[in-house]
């Protein structure tokens, strides 16, 4: 099956605390965002990969390609108003017949080659498929009158990109009306009725929203 990938990549990096969109912030020397499709041409270097990015970014983009000699080749699509209408925009590049598509945050330049290989395999069989990883850390909920319980940690998960689908599927979800209780690809398909199938994933996959989250990233290069 055809394979694409869209990496969604629309930040401001206002929690890093800096001026520049953490999508660009260099980990040692080389931009966070050329380290994340770095990951999915190694995986197949014939994979189409479109990126998405605010319109007022991609010039920057483009300087930051000459600058670093980066020519692996990817498209651009423009990003819209939330995470939902950009991943839209994106799917507008992919054609639905006989294909595969993931969609991954810019800023998870860590996902190992062996969830990669093991998202788009599933999901040529199963349709919709999610790396997870298990919850490691004690879950409280919050309820009324400022009380919390301690709540099973087993029931529950952390979930990561990319979310691998059949094309048609993903085009079919996203042709529905956006909500907020769409936070992120699985939501807007299980939307449709149609089960998610879950994976390991691997923890070194993490997202980059903090400073402290760049000090662990030059650790993993």
């Amino acid at each position: 099956m055809k394979k694409y990938i869209i990496v969604v990549a629309g930040g401001k990096g206002l929690r890093m605390g800096g001026d520049i969109p953490k999508q660009f912030i260099p980990v040692k020397g080389k931009p966070v965002l050329m380290r994340t499709l770095e990951a999915f041409y190694a995986y197949d270097k014939c994979i189409n990969i479109i990126l998405v990015l605010p319109v007022d970014q991609q010039d920057y983009w483009k300087r930051l390609c000459a600058e670093y000699g980066f020519t692996l080749p990817h498209r651009i699509a423009n990003g819209g108003e939330t995470r939902f209408h950009s991943v839209k925009n994106g799917l507008a590049l992919v054609d639905d017949r006989n294909s595969v598509v993931g969609v991954h945050d810019g800023v998870r330049p860590f996902v190992s080659q062996e969830v990669i290989v093991a998202c788009y395999a599933a999901a040529e069989e199963r349709q919709a498929v999610i790396p997870v990883i298990d919850v490691v850390e004690t879950v409280r909920r919050i309820e009324a009158d400022e009380k919390s319980v301690t709540v099973p940690r087993d029931c529950y998960k952390l979930v990561q990109t990319p979310q691998v689908f059949t094309a048609s599927l993903l085009k079919q979800a996203y042709g529905q009306t956006y909500t907020s209780a769409f936070t992120d690809d699985a939501s807007v398909v299980e939307a449709l009725g149609h089960p998610v199938f879950l994976i390991p994933g691997n923890r070194e996959n993490i997202k980059l929203t903090t400073p402290f989250d760049l000090k662990v990233a030059e650790v993993l290069v």
